[in-house]
């Protein structure tokens, strides 16, 4: 027999007991309220009898972090959502949070299938496969370090994450030392952390996406990323400081900033290149997959040849064409910090990094009048992010041409 619930004196009258009191919200659906004492709180429950006949059962806490005049409304529409998502062929299946990184991990295997490793990966990875699945390994090993290591969080059900969960998690991790490369033992960038975010941020949504859960509502503003996190990489340096950053450097780190100051090339492409990508003949140079995974091959002018055929000059085709002193490539994580220390003795920007080079160049080929187009195939990137990034520097070109105009 359905009983009022809707109302704090009505649910205050109750007498306690196990079985919940129960009121009809539509055709096979029901909201229950349980109060075991006297003095409990109260939970909410609901109930779902499908066209199949099968009875379904979920629990929604209660509410306690509201008035209890609010408690009714809340635990309606959430029972609400969930009558929907069933009513719709959504799961009724407890997901965690350790299972929806799990899922996740399975889909990228799924729909990323194995690919060859550069030369570049091989060493960084101390490894002579040439297989593997990096984005999977990439997810699983980010969730073992920040989501999975947190058991209470990581046992918690999708349905159950609020905000404030998500809020804490994300906190945590902000302020978590990294654990390698240059900036070991220092407080997560902005970068870093919307780099360790997205995996997480794509597992929950992988699974609203597939009616685990019925909201995506605790985490859609918390897992928000950063923006201009990387606004450090707006850092320009001329070519007198080019020259100094090189000229402070040793060998061979100094070899690979000048092939970073020569061509637009991302710091991890240069790296990843191997002295068959090199067509010395043809003046060639073949951009292995790059960020944006595809192949493209340079022309290069005769001041580029010279210095790659020197750099190229008694090595094996399948040699890294710019090696560290132990012969392996170079990577983020050994050249972060011989690249701060020539920084400082050129006395340069604090914030100068690899990248800042290639934003430099790309910087002189759009201000010199190089069309957007064929400055974003050099670049390995679009027209779109080349215009939004780079697109204010015509201003000046446009200027002069109007000028010309003048009668």
């Amino acid at each position: 027999m359905a009983t009022r619930i809707d109302t704090v004196d009505a649910r205050e009258r109750l007498k306690p007991r196990d079985e919940p009191y129960w009121t009809r919200a539509a055709a096979g659906c029901h909201l229950g309220f349980r109060k075991m004492t006297s003095s409990s709180v109260g939970a909410w429950i609901a109930k779902y009898r499908g066209d199949d006949g099968a009875r379904r059962t979920k629990s929604f806490g209660e509410f306690e972090n509201l008035p209890k005049s609010q408690r009714f409304d809340a635990a309606m529409n959430a029972a609400d959502a969930w009558f929907e998502h069933l009513g719709k062929g959504g799961s009724s299946e407890a997901v965690t949070v350790e299972m929806a990184c799990a899922r996740y991990v399975r889909h990228l295997r799924e729909t990323k299938p194995s690919k060859p490793l550069t030369a570049y990966a091989r060493a960084r990875r101390r490894t002579t496969d040439t297989m593997t699945v990096p984005a999977a390994d990439d997810a699983e090993k980010r969730f073992k370090s920040y989501v999975l290591d947190q058991p209470r969080f990581a046992a918690t059900e999708l349905a159950k994450l609020t905000p404030t969960m998500i809020g804490d998690w994300r906190a945590r991790l902000r302020n978590r030392a990294t654990r390698s490369g240059g900036n070991r033992g220092e407080k997560r960038t902005g970068s870093s952390l919307n780099r360790d975010m997205t995996p997480f941020r794509a597992a929950l949504n992988l699974a609203y996406d597939e009616q685990l859960v019925t909201s995506d509502f605790a985490w859609r503003g918390k897992l928000r990323p950063i923006k201009d996190a990387d606004r450090q990489r707006e850092l320009y340096i001329d070519k007198d400081q080019r020259r100094a950053l090189i000229g402070n450097a040793p060998q061979p780190l100094s070899s690979f900033l000048h092939g970073l100051s020569l061509l637009p090339l991302r710091p991890g492409a240069l790296a990843a290149l191997t002295v068959a990508n090199f067509d010395r003949q043809r003046g060639l140079l073949v951009v292995g997959k790059d960020k944006n995974g595809k192949e493209r091959t340079l022309k290069l002018p005769a001041s580029a040849i010279e210095f790659f055929s020197e750099v190229a000059a008694d090595k094996v085709p399948a040699a890294p064409l710019f090696q560290r002193p132990e012969g392996i490539a170079w990577n983020k994580d050994s050249w972060k910090g011989p690249i701060r220390e020539a920084v400082a003795r050129a006395k340069l920007p604090a914030d100068t990094t690899a990248y800042t080079l290639r934003h430099s160049t790309i910087s002189d080929l759009v201000h010199g009048g190089l069309d957007l187009l064929t400055v974003a195939q050099i670049s390995g990137t679009s027209v779109r992010m080349i215009e939004k990034h780079y697109g204010h520097l015509r201003g000046d070109l446009a200027a002069e041409a109007l000028a010309r105009l003048a009668l």
